[in-house]
């Protein structure tokens, strides 16, 4: 649970004030490296958990690329378009394109037993 601001600057002033990092953990019951975090330069703001850069995919070049080229791998459209696979996949999963099995692919049969005849 994130602590309040006023917790925060209460806990950066006492040991900016001469007290000990430890004795800060305990007297206002948070943990060492909440203390050591809030020290640090920018540490009292809160950052929101999540991606720092927005959405670089563009959903409709994707579902033309996909439309044209229906043989390109999901790797391949990660390297087009600057983005990591699992991207293509979740966008791919959204716009409800599904991975058709090519029925007409020959399959691998198992190979022939040969008879090896003994040799007298």
């Amino acid at each position: 649970m994130r602590c309040s601001l006023d917790l925060r600057m209460r806990v950066v002033s006492f040991v900016r004030g001469g007290g000990s990092k430890a004795e800060a953990a305990r007297r206002f019951k948070v943990g060492e490296a909440s203390v050591y975090r809030w020290l640090k330069p920018g540490g009292l703001t809160h950052k929101r958990p999540g991606p720092n850069t927005s959405h670089k995919l563009d959903w409709e070049a994707l579902r033309r690329r996909v439309a044209t080229h229906d043989d390109l791998t999901q790797v391949e459209a990660a390297r087009q378009f600057g983005v990591s696979r699992h991207c293509i996949w979740h966008a791919l999963h959204k716009m409800g394109w599904t991975r058709k099995k090519n029925d007409r692919r020959q399959r691998t049969q198992p190979a022939a037993t040969k008879k090896v005849s003994a040799s007298s």
